[in-house]
């Protein structure tokens, strides 16, 4: 399905055309970039080499908190700062390496101690506290399987997962269990052990059976404990996916995934040991985890983690007081920022910064390029999902930042387009590999070559539904992507997310992505409703900025500047003003809860829904 002038109602292909590639230039304070010249670091790449920067185990085994914590509390890096903890009362909790070895030493021996054993899954139900990261990386130094929940769950997205992920152990807080858990445990018979966090050994047992008090079961713990012996393909971690297009799903990740965790960081994100790297993604979430806590912690990088909620000024001042030097966050609250202005960042020192990417959705044109007025920095997007577990396209630090573009694919990575056949499917060759787009600006399936260290194993006990996800050597990723002629990446949009009208397929991103270049717009989504001539008609759903009266003159005014820029096939032809949008917790826009409400149609899974709205 290529996408020609028809399409877009007019000749411009590409936001990069219409806003111009941004230039990189080094910055004094920054170290040189980790990539330097993509294509020779493509052609030289091998993962066999990459293995050779970690430690492995005796044997040949790995293990994700080996390498992350173990390793460098046994070196030189003992006494530096891991994890920095910025409490809500702005309280600094420093834990270096030691201390980080020896906290999870102890909640390894705690849970044998309740007689969990290799394999078993121990679900954490927290903020970003201490314990969440104790937890995470004590599970993976004993061999037991780490899975995150959102916070914000309620009981039944909790049920859900823990039966689902076959939970044994659950780690979280007094009030979270009264709330989401203490209602729950007779459907819960595998779960055999609570172990909580703000109370002690008394008051811990009167909430119920199995419940315990995770600092006394802890603190009574030896911390010695020899990192358990486990193989590069044992289950390490358990992602529940985000449920935007289906129900959630349970994607296995192996301890192997710390390989591509580590090379990605270095590549995509340019840690370098003197970084101080601050990701604000929920733990909930797989980057929370991946590039929360593993990824940089096998870098040996001091990390950031800021215990509350989303504030602005907060915000930048955490960016300018902790001398932040690498900043990775979501298009969510990119937008949000924006939505208040650079004024805030003008008033703070934001000098050390020298690194901003974001990952959740696409981002905008608009962002990338108000990343740089408001920082003197492009924001570097990339692009990846749950079941790839680690960054995959990016944009690397020795080419142009082409804003809206996804970028280029990783090194070890091979991406490729999957042609669409007539019925909207996946064309498949006579030999069991699909079809694949050659030609440019064409737009296809994104699909990986598989075997990449973080690659998904499976989704646990969903097997067929697993195999479905593959056609002969490749992933499908079900996003819909182009690729420009020089091997830039663009985002269309999901597969089922594409919207027919009178006959033109038309991506949501593309025109969310010019809806948001108007001055009055903040944030844009974009669906297909329903019409009896057009089979469907292009409907926005847009946030204004401060100060912009929503009115129908200002509506009228977007609808005139979205038609002049798309063309009339492709520009909505209604436009709501709303107070917000529906996000989940991940960043991602809920179209299909828009499209539910506009339709009246049952609303599905809204588990990972980022807040009422």
């Amino acid at each position: 399905m290529g996408r020609d002038d028809d399409d877009v109602g007019t000749g411009e292909r590409t936001p990069s055309e219409r806003l111009g590639a941004i230039a990189q230039h080094p910055l004094a304070h920054r170290p040189t970039p980790n990539l330097i010249d993509y294509a020779a670091e493509r052609a030289a790449f091998s993962w066999e080499r990459e293995r050779t920067r970690l430690d492995g185990l005796p044997g040949g085994g790995l293990n994700i908190a080996h390498e992350a914590v173990v390793r460098h509390a046994r070196g030189d890096l003992a006494d530096k700062v891991a994890l920095r903890f910025l409490r809500r009362d702005d309280r600094t909790e420093d834990v270096t390496f030691a201390d980080l070895d020896r906290l999870t030493a102890r909640f390894a021996n705690a849970a044998a101690d309740l007689g969990l054993q290799r394999g078993d899954r121990v679900f954490a139900l927290l903020g970003r506290t201490p314990e969440l990261y104790v937890t995470a990386l004590g599970a993976l130094r004993s061999g037991l399987v780490f899975c995150p929940l959102f916070s914000a769950f309620g009981p039944e997205p909790v049920w859900q997962r823990v039966s689902r992920g076959d939970g044994r152990l659950l780690v979280t807080t007094a009030a979270f269990y009264r709330k989401k858990v203490a209602q729950l445990r007779e459907r819960l018979p595998g779960l055999d052990h609570v172990l909580i966090i703000d109370a002690d050994e008394e008051h811990a047992a009167a909430l119920g059976p199995g419940v315990h008090s995770f600092a006394a079961r802890c603190g009574a713990a030896s911390d010695r404990h020899e990192v358990a012996a486990t193989s590069s393909d044992d289950m390490a971690l358990l992602h529940f996916t985000s449920g935007t297009t289906g129900t959630p799903k349970g994607a296995v990740h192996v301890h192997e995934a710390v390989l591509a965790h580590h090379v990605t960081a270095r590549y995509a994100l340019d840690l370098h040991p003197d970084d101080v790297f601050w990701c604000t993604a929920d733990p909930g979430w797989v980057t929370g985890t991946s590039y929360g806590i593993i990824a940089p912690l096998s870098h040996g990088v001091t990390t950031i983690v800021d215990e509350a909620d989303f504030d602005a000024d907060r915000w930048y001042r955490i960016l300018a007081e902790q001398h932040v030097t690498v900043w990775y966050t979501a298009p969510t609250a990119i937008r949000m920022l924006m939505k208040i202005g650079s004024e805030l960042a003008s008033q703070r020192d934001l000098s050390a910064l020298g690194v901003i990417a974001s990952v959740g959705e696409p981002l905008a044109p608009d962002a990338v390029l108000w990343g740089r007025d408001a920082f003197g920095l492009p924001i570097h997007d990339n692009w990846w999902q749950t079941e790839t577990g680690g960054i995959m396209v990016f944009n690397d630090f020795s080419s142009e930042i082409r804003p809206g573009s996804m970028g280029r694919p990783m090194p070890g990575i091979d991406a490729a387009l999957v042609r669409i056949d007539d019925d909207g499917e996946p064309s498949v060759g006579a030999d069991g590999e699909p079809v694949l787009v050659e030609e440019a600006d064409v737009e296809g399936v994104l699909a990986l070559r598989s075997g990449w260290p973080s690659m998904f194993r499976g989704y646990l006990h969903e097997d067929e539904r697993y195999r479905s996800c593959f056609v002969g050597s490749w992933y499908l990723s079900g996003d819909l992507v182009t690729r420009d002629a020089d091997g830039w990446f663009w985002f269309v949009g999901r597969a089922d997310d594409v919207i027919k009208s009178a006959g033109h397929l038309v991506g949501p991103f593309e025109v969310e992505s010019v809806l948001v270049e108007h001055s009055a717009v903040a944030e844009a989504a974009v669906i297909g409703k329903p019409d009896p001539v057009a089979g469907n008609i292009i409907k926005a759903f847009v946030v204004l900025r401060s100060g912009h009266d929503s009115g129908d003159a200002t509506v009228l005014d977007i609808i005139g500047f979205a038609r002049k820029r798309l063309g009339p096939a492709v520009a909505p032809r209604e436009v709501e003003v709303v107070t917000s949008l529906p996000h989940t917790r991940s960043g991602k826009t809920m179209r299909r809860l828009l499209k539910a409400r506009e339709l009246g149609l049952p609303e599905g899974d809204l588990s990972t829904l980022e807040a009422p709205t």
